[in-house]
């Protein structure tokens, strides 16, 4: 059984790389093709903390609600 590649946080130069998928192709020589432009790392697109985002958000939403009463009960 192959190994499953890590993606990897940071790389060091990810416009030279497709992350399209798990191949981790060079952006001239996509051998996948999966489209005709590469795939751009998260730190590409949302910036550095890309790994971060929303975890911050589960741990400060208020509890749900209460259910309301049965509108048959009185």
């Amino acid at each position: 059984m192959a190994a499953v590649k890590r993606f990897p946080k940071a790389p060091a130069h990810p416009e030279r790389v497709c992350w399209g998928c798990d191949l981790y192709c060079p952006a001239k020589s996509m051998r996948c093709g999966n489209g005709s432009d590469r795939t751009q790392h998260p730190a590409e697109l949302f910036g550095d903390d890309w790994d971060q985002w929303g975890l911050e958000a589960e741990a400060a939403s208020p509890p749900p609600p209460p259910p309301l009463a049965d509108a048959n009960t009185f």
